[in-house]
C-alpha cells in the first residue's frame, strides 16, 4: 500500500501531462512574438562624428555617456565632417548606424533613396566667416580675389558656401578656395597666408571663442540673414548678442546676425526603435538647456530636417517620453511597450484555455481509476458466459483475476480529492468477489 505522504493535493504528473500541452503551446507563441517584435536592442551602436577636437566629437563622447547608463556602448568613429558622416550612412558596409549631418547636405530624395531617418536637429550651427581686419568685407562679392578657406570637401561647408557663391552671383573660382582642417586654417589665417576663413559650428567651440576674442580678427554680418532663411529652408537666421563672449570687455562690442544651418541626428532607417527612444531622449538632456542662439527646450525638435523624421522621434517631440518611461526603468517599460500586444493576445488565449484544461486534469486522474470499471465489467462478463459445467473453474480463475486487480488498484497514488473514487473502486471489487464466492458456493 502507498504511504499516505504519497497522497496529494494535486497530482504532478496528471498535471503536467494536462497542463504541458497548453504551457508549450503558450511558450513557444510567447518566444516567436517575442522574436518577431525584438523588445531588445543591440548593446553597441556605432555614431560617426567629425575631426579631431570638433563640436560633433565632443558631442559624441556625451551621447556615449547618456547611453552607457542604459547598458549601450556607443562606438565612435571620426570622420571629417557633415558629407563624410552622410556618405558613410549611405554605403551598407560601413557599419555606421548614426551621425552628425548638417541641414542642407542632402535632399528628400536622396534620404529616401538611401533609407535615411532624422533623429531630430539638435542645435544650430552657424556660418563662421572670420578675416583679417586689413581687407575690408561688406558684402560677400567683396571675397572676390581673396584667399578663403573652406574645409575639407568631407565637412559641410564647401557644398554650403558654393550655393551662398551662387546666390551672390558668384562662381566658386571667382575665389582663391583652399582646403585646409580648422587647426592649420587658423594658423594660416594668423600667419596672414589666407585672407579669411568659413566654417560651420556650435557657438560653444573654443575655436570660435578664442577667434573672436584675437584682434585684428573680425567676423562678417550677415545683413541679410533673414532673406537667406527665407531663401534656403536649411537655414534659419540667429543673433548674436553683444558682449555675450565677455561682458567687462564689451566682446563681441556689437550684435551680429549670422546664418545658420542645423546639426541633425541621422539614422537608418532599420535601426531598432528602442535605441530611437535612447537617442531621441539623449538629445532631450544634452541639447535642451538654453545655449548662444536658443531658449530652453528650443532644441531638439523635429523641425529644419530635409530629412524625414522617424515615426517614434516624432511621436516623442509631440507627446513627450513614453507613459511607462517616466516611471519604470527603461528596459522594463521598453519591454512592456513593445510586448503588450503580444501580452494582451496570449492572455486572451489562457482564458479559454483556463476553461478547458482543468477538466481535462479532474478526467486524467478519474481515468486512472475508471480504467479499471472495466476490468470489473470483463469479469462478471466472464461469469455470466461460463458454462454450467466449467463454473467452478471459471470462478476460480476469476477470483484470482480480482486479487490481482485488488492488488494493482491498492498501487494507485491519486490526490486526496479523489480518494472517494479510489475508496469506492475498492468496495466495489470486494463486492464482485463475495458475488463470486456466493454463487460459487449455490454450484
Amino acid at each position: 500500500m502507498p504511504k499516505f505522504e504519497d497522497f496529494k493535493a494535486l497530482s504532478l504528473r496528471d498535471l503536467l501531462l494536462t497542463f504541458g500541452f497548453a504551457l508549450v503551446l503558450v511558450i513557444t507563441l510567447g518566444y516567436l512574438a517575442y522574436r518577431i517584435v525584438d523588445p531588445t536592442p543591440p548593446k553597441l551602436v556605432t555614431l560617426s562624428t567629425g575631426q579631431e577636437n570638433s563640436a560633433y566629437e565632443v558631442l559624441g563622447k556625451r551621447y556615449a555617456e547618456v547611453l552607457a547608463r542604459q547598458g549601450i556602448r556607443v562606438k565612435l568613429q571620426r570622420s571629417e565632417g557633415s558629407m563624410a558622416n552622410l556618405q558613410r550612412l549611405q554605403e551598407p558596409g560601413s557599419g555606421v548606424d548614426i551621425a552628425f549631418v548638417q541641414s542642407g547636405s542632402t535632399s528628400l530624395k536622396n534620404a529616401e533613396k538611401y533609407g535615411l531617418v532624422s533623429l531630430g536637429s539638435l542645435f544650430v550651427e552657424p556660418v563662421w566667416l572670420f578675416y583679417r581686419d586689413r581687407v575690408r568685407i561688406d558684402n560677400l562679392r567683396d571675397l572676390r580675389g581673396l584667399r578663403i578657406n573652406v574645409g575639407p570637401a568631407g565637412t559641410g561647408v564647401p557644398q554650403l558656401f558654393a550655393t551662398i557663391l551662387d546666390a551672390n552671383g558668384m562662381a566658386a573660382d571667382d575665389v582663391k578656395l583652399s582646403e585646409l582642417e580648422n587647426t592649420p586654417a587658423t594658423i594660416a589665417l594668423l600667419a596672414g597666408k589666407i585672407d579669411g576663413m568659413v566654417f560651420s559650428s556650435s557657438a560653444e567651440a573654443l575655436l570660435i571663442q578664442m577667434l573672436l576674442q584675437t584682434p585684428g580678427i573680425r567676423l562678417f554680418h550677415f545683413s541679410q540673414a533673414e532673406a537667406y532663411a527665407r531663401r534656403f529652408p536649411f537655414l534659419s537666421a540667429v543673433r548674436l548678442p553683444r558682449g555675450i563672449v565677455d561682458f567687462g570687455r564689451d566682446i563681441p562690442s556689437r550684435d551680429y546676425q549670422l546664418i545658420a544651418p542645423t546639426a541633425t541626428l541621422v539614422a537608418r532607417e532599420d535601426l531598432h526603435p528602442a535605441l530611437v527612444d535612447l537617442l531621441v531622449q539623449a538629445a532631450a538632456e544634452i541639447h535642451g538647456p538654453p545655449g548662444w542662439f536658443h531658449r530652453r527646450s528650443e532644441f531638439p525638435t523635429a523641425d529644419f530636417s530635409e530629412v524625414p523624421v522617424a515615426s517614434a522621434a516624432e511621436k516623442f517631440y509631440r507627446d513627450g517620453p513614453p507613459l511607462l518611461q517616466r516611471y519604470l526603468p527603461f528596459w522594463l517599460a521598453n519591454f512592456l511597450g513593445r510586448m503588450w500586444i503580444v501580452i494582451v493576445a496570449l492572455g486572451a488565449l489562457l482564458l479559454p484555455l483556463s476553461r478547458v484544461v482543468p477538466p481535462l486534469y479532474v478526467w486524467k486522474v478519474r481515468s486512472r481509476i475508471y480504467r479499471w470499471y472495466g476490468q470489473l465489467r470483463n469479469v462478471e462478463q466472464a461469469i455470466e458466459d461460463a458454462e454450467p459445467d466449467q463454473r467452478r473453474q471459471v470462478f476460480d480463475e476469476q477470483i484470482k483475476r480480482l486479487s490481482d486487480i485488488e492488488r494493482r488498484v491498492n498501487r494507485l497514488v491519486v490526490p486526496l480529492s479523489f480518494a472517494e473514487e479510489l475508496y469506492g473502486l475498492r468496495s466495489h471489487i470486494d463486492f464482485v468477489r463475495k458475488r463470486i464466492e456466493w454463487l460459487a458456493d449455490s454450484v
